[in-house]
């Protein structure tokens, strides 16, 4: 049987959090694996793989 975790543990989980925080918002950066699809001067199609930091500040301009 699972332990039971309390609010207190989760909230001390989240304050621990390692990385580096957003200057606006305070959260910490997820990084996020970024892959896109665009069209080569032929006909294939290439996948365009990028790395980027995600907080709540640029999470919408990100999942767009």
């Amino acid at each position: 049987m699972a332990k039971q975790q309390s609010f207190q543990d989760k909230a001390t989980k989240a304050a621990s959090m390692k990385g580096s925080k957003c200057e606006k918002c305070g959260t910490v950066f997820q990084p996020l694996l970024l892959v896109t699809s665009e069209q080569s001067k032929s006909t294939s199609w290439k996948f365009n793989e990028r790395r980027v930091l995600v907080c709540k500040c640029n999470e919408k301009q990100v999942y767009a």
